[in-house]
This record gives structure tokens, sequence and C-alpha cells, in this order.
């Protein structure tokens, strides 16, 4: 549905369907029904179909949903079908834990460079990748094609980071320093505030607490 504007809470359902039907094709799952998804994913059969049908349906009616092709379909819409590549502006142990996710390989996010400040960390190898000195981040933005920066930076040096980041030419920015970026319009920015969930997973378990539910 080209030009259609997708609100964002169906966009960020989209990545769980894409892990269910996942699940669903590693154990051999043929098809499935928009019923039995939603006892699965929690929620209702109604707001799959809803979903969807903004991208064109993909259900026939008395067969249910064709979990290879839907799975395919759904990381086509999140241009999972492409290769994305990355750097890591900040090479401590967060920066570290994600080059060493290996399954972001295998979903075409590729991390070919990473970068920090702190001189003990420069030269220090992760998967095969060589942390350097963040003043070389300019000259190799531009001999490579770099989609997304993920910043695993303190606060503090964030923002400066960001503005060096975009003045050099990267539009998207994965962001896990504490603070929201004021960048301009045409960059796409998704922050990750790890302390934020954190607080609402301790919401969840007060409020059971005291209702003893």
């Amino acid at each position: 549905m080209e030009g259609k504007e997708i609100s964002r809470a169906v966009v960020k359902r989209l990545p769980r369907y894409y892990r269910y039907l996942g699940d669903l094709l590693e154990r051999g799952v043929e098809r499935i029904s928009s019923n039995d998804l939603s006892e699965k994913m929690r929620v209702t059969a109604s707001q799959i179909r809803q979903d969807l049908n903004n991208f064109g349906g993909f259900g026939q009616q008395g067969y249910g949903y064709n979990v290879e092709f839907l799975y395919n379909e759904i990381g086509r819409i999140l241009g999972l079908d492409k290769t994305y590549h990355m750097i890591i502006v900040g090479g401590g142990n967060l920066g570290q834990a994600l080059t060493n996710y290996v399954k972001f390989e295998k979903r075409g996010f590729k991390i070919i460079g990473i970068f920090d400040v702190n001189p003990e960390l420069v030269g220090k190898n992760v998967r095969g990748i060589e942390i350097r000195v963040a003043d070389e981040i300019p000259r190799f933005l531009r001999e490579n094609d770099i989609q997304i920066a993920a910043l695993t930076l303190p606060k503090s040096q964030a923002e400066e980071m960001a503005v060096l980041l975009v003045e050099n030419g990267v539009k998207a920015i994965w962001n896990f320093a504490h603070l929201d970026l004021r960048l301009p319009e045409d960059v796409i920015v998704e922050n990750v505030h790890l302390s934020e969930s954190l607080m609402q997973l301790s919401y969840n378990i007060s409020r059971r607490q005291e209702t003893g539910r």
C-alpha cells in the first residue's frame, strides 16, 4: 500500500509477528489461523487481521495464513530483505554485547566498525572487528556506505557525536544514550531507553504486589 501512513503501534507489532512466525517455521508449521496466532501473541484475531490488512491482507478464507509466505512478506515490509551496514559508537560493555549478537547479521544488519574515545579500548578485537579511535569516524563514513549508527555512549557525549554522524551523512541512529536527540527531521532515530523499560517492569511488579494478583 504505497504512501499509506501506518501507525507506530502497528509497526511495533510487526517484529513480534516476524519472531512468532519464525518460531512456527522452525517447528515445521505450514499454516495458521488468525485465532491460533492470536492465542500465541496475546493479540486479538481482529487486531491481527486489521494490522495485516494495512499491507494487503495475506490470509485466505477457510485456510488462514501460509506461515512461510507471511514470514517472508513481513520480513520484506520490515526491510529485512536488504543488507544494512552499521557502525557502533561506544566500544564499552554494551557496544561489545551488540557486536557479539550474531543474529543481527542473520537479519541483514552487518556491523563493520566500532569506535571509542577510550585509548584502553582502541585496538581491542570484538568478533573480528577492531575498535578504532573515534577521530577516524568522518573518514570511515566517507569510505564506507553506512546506513545505521548505534550510539552506546554516555549521555554527556551522545549529542555531540550524533551531530558529527549526521554531518557526515548518517541518516539513521539507534540511540541507547539516556537522552532524546535533537536532530534534523530527515534523520531517523530509534531510542532504546533500557532504564525506562526496567522502570515499567518495576511498576508492574509493584502493581501486582499491591493487588495480590
